[in-house]
């Protein structure tokens, strides 16, 4: 487990606040991307930067933007503080 990532038991509590793959081209799994997103979001480094281990950084980066588009990131930040 690098310093970035989710732990399985924080992965429990914001796995299923993350929007299920709709049809169409496989997608990048939901847990990659997101430590994807922290590791980016920890180090301050540009997204093109980002490590070949959390997939493709424009991949990466248009599900953060979709996420903070769509509320995604409020609902997650809203669950874990009523749960800590």
């Amino acid at each position: 487990m690098r310093r970035h990532e989710v732990t399985d038991q924080a992965w429990e509590v914001v796995g299923p606040l993350l929007a299920p793959p709709r049809m169409g081209r496989p997608v990048r799994d939901r847990r990659q991307v997101l430590n994807g997103i922290l590791w980016k979001l920890s180090t301050g480094a540009a997204w093109r930067d980002l490590p070949d281990r959390y997939g493709p950084w424009k991949t990466v980066y248009e599900r953060f933007r979709r996420w903070s588009a769509d509320g995604t990131w409020d609902r997650i930040l809203a669950h874990v503080q009523q749960h800590s």
